[in-house]
């Protein structure tokens, strides 16, 4: 099965997708989206970057976590 997301992904992309369980895992490698996400800029800034920024932790494992079986 093939990625469903890599480094290029955006944020917004993951919270439309995945829903709560998305929220759940950007919120423990360290990004908040806050209350209502509704922070704009942020929403289309790419996983990388929030990474690179140091808004995200360990960008492998949490894409290790959206791209593996949703529990």
């Amino acid at each position: 099965m093939p990625e469903r997301f890599g480094p290029g992904s955006k944020v917004r992309q993951v919270v439309e997708a995945l829903g709560e369980p998305g929220r759940q895992a950007l919120r423990k490698h360290g990004y908040d989206l806050g209350d209502g996400f509704v922070d704009v800029l942020s929403q289309y800034q790419t996983l990388e970057h929030a990474a690179r920024t140091e808004r995200l932790r360990d960008l492998d494992g949490l894409l290790a976590k959206l791209n593996g079986p949703q529990s």
